[in-house]
């Protein structure tokens, strides 16, 4: 019988982070790492991930940063190419990368807000997804992480975001591409569960950035049982249960990290 720590070690394999250059997926290739994973982290800003890469590796972890835009197919190939080379495998596609353009509430915002915050969210985590599964399916292994929010099963409160000029980026758009990935998981791990490759997403609650505003993070505190808004370290733990041998009998699991939050 395998012990918990050993369940938990990643000596041997290889992971990809996208967006993982900074906050969230930076944590979580920081987890990956730590267990003794060799990770890669991408986005499109690769001299962000390149320098992420250095400070990482300056405490002894195997990370390298590549520059990719995950909405572009060949550039996801590319990558997955890059590490089946350098590593001989794909175990763990962490598809972090995401974000939002939506501006402007729903009467004046473009369709092109809409379009471009649906393509980066959803159709980017479908592209990672496919490309990591395609090397994966002949080892009949390996785990594919997701991100949602609780954005994607949750409409915002306007009056949480009342000081937070970036709130209309969690709006409608936002929330439908999140809602996608949360089902787009549960369509993935059905169908490549026969190939042993299990699929999972992940769903933060209120995790601030330094440069979020401070009413804001105040009010979000409040509402919150654990009476904290979280940090990205909260992360770790997740992405570690979801990517090693301990999660090897999960799949299709939208496992939500935001202190209770969505249970009022």
């Amino acid at each position: 019988m395998p012990t918990v720590f050993e369940m938990m070690d990643m000596s041997g394999r290889s992971a990809i982070v996208t967006g993982g250059g900074t906050h969230l997926g930076r944590a979580m290739a920081s987890a990956l790492a730590e267990m003794g994973a060799s990770v890669f982290i991408a986005s499109r800003r690769a001299e962000l991930c390149e320098e992420t890469a250095e400070e990482l590796q300056g405490l002894g972890l195997d990370v390298s940063g590549i520059g990719c835009d995950v909405t572009d197919e060949a550039q996801v190939d590319a990558l997955v190419d890059r590490v089946m080379t350098d590593r001989g495998r794909l175990d763990v596609m962490v598809a972090n990368s995401g974000g939002a353009f939506t501006n402007s509430y729903i009467p004046d915002a473009s369709i092109d807000e809409f379009r471009r915050t649906v393509d980066l969210n959803l159709t980017g985590t479908y592209i990672c997804s496919q490309s990591a599964a395609r090397v994966m399916m002949p080892e009949r292994r390996g785990s594919i992480i997701t991100l949602g929010s609780i954005h994607g099963f949750l409409a915002s409160d306007k009056r949480m975001y009342e000081d937070l000029p970036t709130f209309k980026r969690s709006g409608p758009p936002y929330q439908a591409a999140k809602g996608g990935i949360i089902n787009l998981t549960r369509g993935l791990a059905s169908e490549l569960g026969e190939y042993g490759i299990r699929v999972n997403c992940i769903s933060p609650g209120q995790i601030p950035k330094t440069t979020t505003d401070e009413g804001h993070v105040e009010r979000s505190r409040q509402a919150i049982p654990l009476q904290r808004t979280g940090t990205s370290d909260d992360l770790k733990g997740a992405v570690a249960l979801l990517a090693s041998p301990a999660g090897a009998w999960i799949t299709g699991h939208n496992l939500i990290v935001d202190g209770g939050w969505s249970i009022w």
